[in-house]
This record gives structure tokens, sequence and C-alpha cells, in this order.
């Protein structure tokens, strides 16, 4: 394979003349960070460089203000006005990307803005110039860093790559998509935030084995186990808590402040001057044993202090250690061992803290590297994957994202049948057939769901549509095929198609909000807690469905053909089905299937007189030689 796999939308493809003038494309990487966002390209000599703003700066801070009439603010501006406007200045807005206010209420999460519930239950930020949803104030950030962009490079850009974390699900995916869109990108592809840095790192370069990816940033954890073989590159498993990193660092020591100052019910600028007190003081620590803070109060006096390094770990303790299980977890899933990476990797600004680079060395048994600037790394990787599906260079490499969570259909019996396993390589194509339940069915209602559990309840549904059209045969006669398609970018179409008319429905899985981190996490621990239970409730729901299979095909078996039993005959084959019914109540699916054992030896009979008739109805007016 010469070049990266270029990966369109149907009707969306580029076509060789459609290129920009010179001899490389315009094309950027861009990491969207929850606390800063960069934007990078590469050279004509194939190096990737950040692309720093008009002061030298490379980073932009992920900061939007939303000032008097239309006026809106960018970066450093931002950051500046926001002690004089907190409730028009919107920080870490990748927190809010794709979730629902029920979302963060559920998880606890405190924010010092106020927020609504806009279109479809997407969260939105209300502001003095209206309530604003994380896509449009990310798409602010994006404009600034395209801006920017095409001021350096001379011209309007072709395209950009854009990262987000790897446990991103759809709508957090869509919602990057639809920030790009409005921001008037051409977004390229959507890459996992630990791909990236893995690409910056030049891993891909004349070496095998397998890497870990740990990824701590402003706001988000991520971390991910890649494989490099034969030049295919492939994400053996991810893991990650999207609610959990540098911010909650100085949330956590912004706390202790802000109880020592001894207001009961801090104000926005109360608590956001804390958390700048509390990051400067993190960023103190991480080469000093001890950093002076000063935090602003309402009254405009000052709250002075020192902070240790010890007190700072102290505070931060519980935090670092959550990174922990995702990593274990990832490792499971990948099926390795710490001693058999042959490298881990920091990204993030927050592996600076050496509290976290100890824990990574301990958890991994390993020096982690990290010979790159860990606030640069994902926009560097992401310019990489960029120039490769550009086109403007030529590489042996095969990139191979994976899929967080399962994705299947509700079958009979509310049980769930898995069409995507987890941690299946995207794009992908899988599909399935299914059938009728009843006679005569002419429809059936598709549900798409998505979770490691076994029954529907206890899965996350995604979408809903039915297909219409199906020809009344007999139950178990039609053929629905149901294929699942998941893009690059991770999103899913979901087709269903009746095999012998050609008759078709599909659904685009775009829910308006979507799962946070610490749910999928939770899911996950459910499927393993819970595994053996599972498989007992979907053994029982199988033997249920299957006696009530049974016992509607008797009954109109019976309707139909009756009168070939006598008055004993038939009172032997209902003491069955009634014995059957009995049962389905049953906890063991051992007693439901015994029954339905001996309805099956019960109606043998039946079943014989039932295949002779049909035989001489369908001999009748013809020879045995016309048979043979």
């Amino acid at each position: 394979m010469d070049v990266l796999l270029d990966i369109a939308e149907p009707g969306e493809s580029r076509l060789p003349h459609e290129e920009q003038a010179g001899d490389l494309k315009r094309v950027v990487g861009i990491d969207l960070g929850t606390t800063y966002s960069l934007v990078a390209s590469v050279t004509q000599e194939g190096t990737p460089l950040c692309i720093p703003d008009d002061q030298g700066r490379a980073s932009l801070p992920s900061v939007v203000s939303y000032g008097a009439g239309e006026e809106i603010l960018v970066g450093d501006a931002a950051t500046e006005r926001a002690p004089s406007h907190p409730a028009d200045t919107i920080a870490s807005a990748k927190r809010f990307m794709g979730r629902g206010v029920e979302d963060m209420a559920k998880e606890g999460e405190r924010t010092a803005y106020a927020l609504e519930t806009g279109e479809g239950g997407m969260v939105r930020i209300v502001t003095g110039q209206g309530a604003k949803s994380p896509v449009e104030v990310s798409a602010e950030i994006l404009k600034s860093l395209k801006r920017r962009a095409e001021g350096a490079l001379g011209g309007a850009l072709f395209g950009a790559v854009v990262t987000v974390p790897a446990y991103f699900d759809d709508a957090q995916r869509q919602a990057t998509k639809d920030a790009g869109r409005l921001a008037g990108l051409d977004i390229l592809r959507l890459v996992n935030e630990p791909t990236a840095a893995a690409l910056a790192y030049g891993l891909e370069e004349g070496g095998e084995g397998t890497v870990a990816i740990y990824d701590l940033g402003g706001g988000t954890f991520d971390i991910s186990i890649l494989k490099l073989s034969q030049g295919v590159f492939q994400v053996m498993a991810t893991g990650g808590n999207s609610a959990l990193g540098g911010d909650d660092f100085d949330h956590a020591l912004a706390r202790i402040f802000l109880d020592e100052i001894g207001v009961e019910t801090p104000s926005p600028a109360l608590i956001q001057s804390a958390n700048r007190a509390a990051r400067t003081a993190k960023e103190s620590l991480t080469e000093n044993d001890s950093a002076s803070v000063e935090v602003t109060l309402d009254d405009g006096s000052s709250f002075r202090r020192t902070v240790t390094l010890s007190e700072f770990e102290a505070a931060i303790a519980s935090l670092v250690k959550a990174t922990g299980l995702p990593c274990r977890r990832a490792m499971k899933d990948a099926k390795v061992r710490p001693e058999d990476l042959n490298a881990v990797v920091l990204v993030g600004g927050s592996t600076r803290v050496p509290a976290v680079r100890a824990f990574v060395e301990a958890l991994f048994k390993q020096k982690p590297l990290a010979d790159l600037d860990p606030d640069q790394v994902v926009a560097l990787g992401a310019a990489h994957q960029a120039d490769l599906l550009s086109g403007n260079r030529r590489s042996d490499m095969l990139l191979l994202d994976v899929t967080p969570l399962s994705l299947g259909l509700e079958t009979m019996g509310s049980l769930v049948e898995k069409i995507v396993p987890r941690n299946s390589p995207i794009p992908t194509a899988m599909a399935q057939e299914f059938t009728t339940f009843k006679d005569g069915q002419t429809a059936m209602a598709i549900h798409v769901l998505q979770g490691e559990r076994e029954m529907v309840e206890q899965c996350r549904s995604l979408a809903r549509f039915t297909l219409r059209g199906i020809p009344p045969l007999v139950a178990g006669a039609a053929r629905i095929r149901v294929a699942f398609q998941v893009d690059a970018d991770g999103l899913l179409t979901v087709t269903a198609t009746e095999q012998t008319t050609g008759i078709e429905q599909s659904v685009e899985v775009k829910p308006s909000y979507g799962l946070s981190d610490q749910e999928v996490e939770t899911m996950l621990r459910d499927a393993l807690e819970h595994g053996e239970e599972d498989i007992r409730a979907r053994m029982l729901s199988e033997a249920r469905v299957e006696a009530d299979r049974v016992l509607d095909a008797l009954e109109a078996a019976l309707s139909q053909d009756g009168a070939l039993l006598d008055e004993a005959e038939t009172e032997q084959v209902r003491a069955a089905m009634d014995h059957v019914r009995t049962t389905r109540s049953e906890t063991d699916p051992q007693t439901i299937n015994r029954s339905v054992e001996a309805l099956d030896k019960a109606t043998q009979v039946f079943a014989q007189r039932r295949m002779d008739a049909g035989i001489k109805k369908a001999m009748a007016g013809h020879k045995i030689e016309e048979f043979e």
C-alpha cells in the first residue's frame, strides 16, 4: 500500500484535479484541546511544526469570551477578559461536547456557568449574547486557528485533521465535526489523540512492537495500546475518562483555597480566580518544591498562601490513581502485560506533574518517554496524518483505530445481539441476517444499542427505525440483512434490507448527546462484574422466547390441521402446551427447555400426520414418475 488509506463520505471523494496551486496542498493538524489548542503543518522538508501566533506563542487558550454587541474574543484576549466577565467567558468547552445537562448533574460535575437544555437535550451555556452550544464555542476556537494557519501558509486550507479523545463516542465525535464545519474547515478525518501522538514520535518508522500512550491533558485522560506490525499501525485497545485531567488537579487545589477563604457560596469570579491561582501553583511545582499563590476576593482584597509540593500531591493523589483502572483494563483488553510493552509515551501537559510521571513508571514498570513537548505532540501527529491523507507524502503506513464499545441490535426477549464487537478496528462494515418471529409479519422494528451487557435495559439506546414491506411469509422464512458501517471517524450507519424484495431502510446514528467516559467505565465494569449473571439472564430469556415460538406455531398448526388428531390426542397435546405455559414463568431455563422438549415429543405424531397430509396434497393428480 503506497499511501495512507483515504476514507471519504459517499459522493464526497476528491478528484485528482481538485488540488491547490503549488507542490503541496495546504493542510493542517489541529489539537482541539480542553485547556489549550494548537495548529500544526508539515514543512516542505517533511518536518511537522506548530504554527505560532503573532507573538510567537504556539498554544491558544481554549477560551472564548462573548463581549458587548457581537464582539467575540478568543484565546489570550478572552482569558484577560475572564476576571471582569466570568459568566460570559467560557473555558474548557470540550468537556461539554456531546453531553446533556442531566449527564453533568448525574456525574456531580461542578461548573461556574449557567446551563440550560438546548435542542435534543444538548447542554447550552448562558452568556450575554445568549445561550451558546459547546459546538459554537469550539467553532470559534477552530476559526481562530484556521485564520492563523491561512496567514502563515499563504492561502485557503485544503483540509484539516482534528484530534479527539480516544473514548469520544458517536455524539461527541459528531459534535466535533459539526464545530469544524461551522468554522469553515474541511475535516479530512478525526483522529484519536493518543494515535496522533504516536505518529509524532515516529513510532511507525522502522519498528515493530507494542506501545502504550498515556495522555493526560487539561480535561481528558486517554490510554491507548498500539501495535505496530508490518506497516500496520493498529489500536488494540483504548480506555480513559473524558472528565478527568489537569483542570481537576486545579479544582482540587482551588477547593482547598476556597475552604480556607471561608466563603460558603463562592461567586463565579472567585471560583475562576482560585482556579487560576491553582493552575499557576501546579505549573510552578513541576520544577519547584513550593509555590506562592494569590486569589483575588470579591471585595478586591487578596488571599495569599504558599503551597508545597507534598501538599499538592496529596490533593491530587486520588485523581492520579484514578487513571490506573483504565490503563489496567486497556492492557487486559489488548492481552498484554507491562513487561510486554516496548515503550510508554507521555502526552499532555498534565504529564509534567512529577507525581504523574512517578505513578506511570510504577504502573508500567518502565521509565516513560517524554522527549517531545507533551503539549505539542498531538498537533504534530495530526499534521503528519493530514499530510499523508492529502497525498503530500507517500507512506507504507496504515492506521487503524477501534470502536470503544460494542454495537448491536435488540432481538426477541429484550436480548442484545452484538454485531460490531468492542475494540473492532475501524473503518469497518459488519452484517448479520435476521428473520421474522410470527407468520405474516410485514414489518420489523430495528433497535440499535451500544454496550457490553446481554439485556437491552442494561445497554444504551442509540436509534430506532422500522423496516416495512416484508413479504407476509411464514415465521422464519423472511431474510432481513442488517448492516453496520462505522466510518473512519467512528460514526455509525445502520441499514436493514429485506433480501427477496430489496426493500431497504437506514439510519445515521447521530444522537444529540452521548455517554461520558465515567458512564462507559461503569458499563464496562458492570459487564465484568455481572458476566455470569448476564449469561443466566440471557439463557432464561432465550428459553422463554423459544417456548413462545413453539406455542405460537403449534396453536397455528392446531387451528389449521387439528382434525388430524382425535379427542384424546388433542387433550394430550393441550396438556403439554399448558405445562410449557406454566413452566415459562420459572426462573430456571433448563426447566423451561425440558417442558418444550416434552411438548415436542407429545406432538411428534401430529407433526408426522401433517407431513403425510402435505405430501398427499402435493402429489394429488400427479404420478410418482413426475417427482423422480
